[in-house]
C-alpha cells in the first residue's frame, strides 16, 4: 500500500512566509523565532516552553525550512497517529513507524522516507534506538533530531523513562544534525539534567514563562471529595475535562458515580483491556463535553485544545507532575479551571509509595523534597500561580487575582515566632539537617540520635511544644514556599536559609502563615468561558455543526480540521472569498485548498 502524501509545498523564501502559507500563523509568538532561526543555522536547542505556548513549531517549522526529514522523537505511540494527522491536514508530509502498523505500511514508510518524500516522521525513543532503525536512517538526509517530552530522560522528572537514556548516542551517530529537546516541565535540576543526559551540554537553553495565565488554580482538603467534585463539574456542562485518581479502583469506582450523576464519563487505566483503552481515549479526543477519569497514565502528549478543565481526587507525585497534569487544559488560549483536593492520607500514602519503591536513595531523597514541595504550594497563605512559578525559579511580581487564595482568602496566624524557632533550629545544627529531626528538636523528642550529637542539650530543644508535627511541618513547608529557608538536594534533604530569612530572624519582618479551614471552602466555580465573544454566534455554532460532520467522516478529531479559536475567528471575520480566508489565524494554504469552499458556504448560509 501507499501512503497518500500530500504535495509537497513550494519552497519559501524564509521561516515567517512558511510560518504564514503552511500554518496560518500571521507571526512567531514569544522566542518562538529565534528558537527556529537557531535550529535553521544548525544549532542545538533545549526548549522549555509551557504548554500551548506553540512547542511543536519550534522542530516542524525549522524541518520544513532545512533540507531532509525532521525525526521526531515522540514518548506514546497510541498518540502519534493524531500528531501525524493534525500535521499532515496543513499540506505537510509527515508519517509515524511503530510497531502498531503492519507490514506493508511500515514498507511503505521506509520506502518514502528514502525517497525524500516525508518532511516529518515520528518514532517511539525505542524503536529510534534499534540498530535496525539508525542502519535505515544512515542514508538519509536528515534536518533535525526533535525530542519531545525531554523531561522524560531525567530520572528527577515525574515521567522517567529508561529508553530515553540511549537518545544521547543520536549526537555521535549523526553528527552535525541539530537536536532540540522540548519540554513544558522541568526545575533547574531537571533541567541540568536533561542537557547531561542527552549530551547537550553546549545546546543554548531557550526558557520561556512557566505562567499559563488562561489557568485558574483552586486546592482544597478533602471534607466530602465526590460532592466537591460534583459542585466544580456541574460549572463545567457540557465542556470537555479530565479527572485524575491516584488508583485504577478509584478511576472505575469515580466514571461509574458520574455516569450515575446523569454525566459522560469513561476510565482510562492501564489495567483496562488495549482495545477498551483506546476506545475511550479516542472517544475523548475525538467527542465534545466528555469526561475522562483516568490515572496518571494517560495525557503526555495529548493534543486536544479545549480541554476546559482538570480536576485532582488525590495527591500528585510531585510540583512538576502537577503542573503538567493541569496544563492539559486549555491548550487553546481560552479560560480554563482546576481543582485539586488532597488530604492526610494522600500525604502517607505518597511518602509510602517513595519509601517502599525500588529507586536509589538518591532519587527517594529528591521525591520526598519534590512532593514537600507541592504540599508547599497546597498550604500556602499566598498566591498559588506566585508559589508556582517560585518552584521553576520564576518570580511572578505580583499576586494573580485568579486563584482560589486570591478570591477567597484564608484564614491566617503570627507564625514569626514559629519562624525564628524553626530558623534558629536549623543554624545551631549548622544547616545539616532535613525537616523531621528539626521538628523533634521543636518538640522537645528525645531520639536516640538527637541524644547523640547532643541536640538535646540546645537552647531550642523543646521550645516547639505548643505545636504538634503536623503544624509544624506546614511552617517548614510554608518556609520553603516563602524563599526564607531552600532544600539542599546534594545534602540529603537538609535545610538550609536564605537571604530573605534574615530580617525575619532579626525582628525587622513579621510572617503570616496559613490556617487550614475546618470546613469545606468554594473553589474557583466559574462557568464556561468562551475563547471571545463570537461563540455564542449562530454562525460558530453553524461551523461547529460542520466541523464535528467532516471530522466524524475522516474519522479524526474535530479540533484536527480547525480549533475553535479559528472557528471563532471565522465567526468574527465572515470572510466572503478565499483571499478573506486568508487574513484568518489559524488557516494555511492547504486548509484553504481543502475547506475553504465549504466554510465560505456555511457561513453564506447562516448570512441568508
Amino acid at each position: 500500500m501507499r501512503i497518500d502524501l500530500p504535495v509537497p509545498p513550494p519552497a519559501a523564501a524564509d521561516p515567517e512566509s512558511v510560518l504564514r502559507r503552511v500554518f496560518g500563523h500571521g507571526g512567531f509568538r514569544g522566542s518562538q523565532r529565534d528558537v527556529v532561526e537557531h535550529v535553521i543555522a544548525g544549532h542545538d536547542a533545549l526548549v522549555l516552553m509551557p504548554t500551548g505556548g506553540g512547542k511543536s513549531v519550534c522542530y516542524q517549522l525549522p524541518s520544513l525550512c532545512r533540507p531532509g526529514v525532521g525525526i521526531v522523537v515522540s514518548p506514546l505511540i497510541a498518540l502519534m497517529r493524531n500528531q501525524v494527522e493534525a500535521i499532515r491536514q496543513l499540506g505537510v508530509r509527515a508519517a509515524s513507524f511503530n510497531s502498531t502498523q503492519s507490514t506493508a505500511e511500515r514498507m511503505e514508510v521506509r520506502r518514502a522516507l528514502r525517497a525524500g518524500e516525508l518532511d516529518l516522521l515520528y518514532v517511539a525513543p525505542e524503536r529510534l534506538v534499534t540498530e535496525e532503525f539508525l542502519a535505515l536512517l544512515e542514508p538519509v538526509r536528515i534536518a533535525l533530531f526533535a525530542i519531545d517530552e525531554a523531561h522524560c530522560v531525567s530520572q528527577w522528572g515525574h515521567d522517567f523513562r529508561p529508553e530515553y537514556l540511549q537518545l544521547a548516542t543520536i549526537g555521535a551517530r549523526f553528527p552535525g544534525v541539530p537536536r532540540i529537546a522540548l519540554t513544558a516541565t522541568a526545575d533547574p535540576q531537571t533541567r541540568d539534567d536533561i542537557a547531561r543526559r542527552l549530551g547537550l551540554g553546549g545546546a543554548r537553553l531557550f526558557l520561556s514563562s512557566f505562567d499559563r495565565p488562561n489557568l485558574t488554580y483552586a486546592i482544597a482538603p478533602k471534607t466530602e471529595p465526590r460532592r466537591q467534585l460534583l459542585g466544580f463539574l456541574r460549572a463545567h456542562p457540557g465542556e470537555s475535562g479530565i479527572v485524575y485518581c491516584l488508583s485504577r479502583a478509584a478511576v472505575d469506582d469515580t466514571a461509574s458515580w458520574l455516569c450515575g450523576q446523569g454525566l459522560r464519563a469513561l476510565p482510562y487505566h492501564a489495567g483496562l483491556p488495549a482495545e477498551t483503552r483506546n476506545r475511550n481515549q479516542d472517544a475523548f479526543l475525538a467527542d465534545e463535553g466528555l469526561i475522562l477519569v483516568a490515572t496518571i497514565a494517560f495525557g503526555m502528549g495529548i493534543d486536544k485544545p479545549d480541554i476546559r478543565f482538570v480536576a485532582h481526587l488525590d495527591l500528585p507525585s510531585s510540583l512538576e507532575a502537577y503542573y503538567q497534569e493541569t496544563g492539559r487544559a486549555g491548550r487553546d488560549g481560552a479560560p480554563a479551571e482546576t481543582l485539586m483536593l488532597y488530604g492526610m492520607q494522600d500525604v502517607t500514602l505518597r511518602r509510602r509509595m517513595i519509601d517502599q519503591g525500588d529507586a536509589p536513595d538518591e532519587v527517594k531523597r529528591v521525591g520526598r523534597a519534590k512532593l514537600d514541595a507541592l504540599l508547599g504550594v497546597c498550604e500556602t497563605a499566598g498566591c498559588r500561580r506566585r508559589a508556582i512559578l517560585a518552584h521553576f525559579g520564576e518570580a511572578y511580581p505580583r499576586d494573580c487575582g485568579q486563584c482560589d487564595n486570591c478570591r477567597f482568602p484564608v484564614e491566617t496566624w503570627d507564625g514569626t515566632e514559629a519562624a525564628r524557632k524553626a530558623l534558629s533550629a536549623m543554624l545551631r545544627t549548622g544547616q545539616r539537617f532535613g525537616a523531621g529531626h528539626l521538628i523533634d528538636i521543636l518538640r522537645g523528642t528525645g531520639t536516640e540520635r538527637i541524644q547523640q550529637l547532643g541536640h538535646d542539650r540546645l537552647p531550642t530543644f523543646g521550645v516547639g511544644a505548643d505545636l504538634d508535627r503536623r503544624q509544624w511541618g506546614s511552617v517548614f513547608r510554608q518556609l520553603i514556599v516563602a524563599g526564607l529557608i531552600e532544600v539542599d538536594h546534594d545534602a540529603h534533604g537538609a535545610l538550609f536559609a536564605t537571604p530573605r530569612a534574615r530580617p525575619v530572624l532579626r525582628g525587622e519582618e513579621s510572617l503570616r502563615l496559613r490556617r487550614d479551614p475546618a470546613g469545606t471552602r468554594k473553589t474557583t466555580r466559574r462557568g464556561p468561558v468562551p475563547p471571545d465573544g463570537t461563540t455564542d454566534s449562530p454562525a460558530f455554532a453553524a461551523l461547529r455543526e460542520w466541523r464535528r460532520d467532516t471530522a466524524r467522516t475522516q474519522q479524526v478529531p474535530a479540533y484536527v480540521i480547525f480549533h475553535d479559536a479559528t472557528l471563532a475567528a471565522l465567526a468574527a471575520a465572515h470572510p466572503r472569498d478565499r483571499s478573506d480566508l486568508a487574513t484568518v489565524p489559524g488557516i494555511g494554504a492547504s486548509k484553504i485548498e481543502r475547506y475553504g469552499d465549504a466554510v465560505l458556504a456555511v457561513l453564506a448560509g447562516v448570512r441568508g
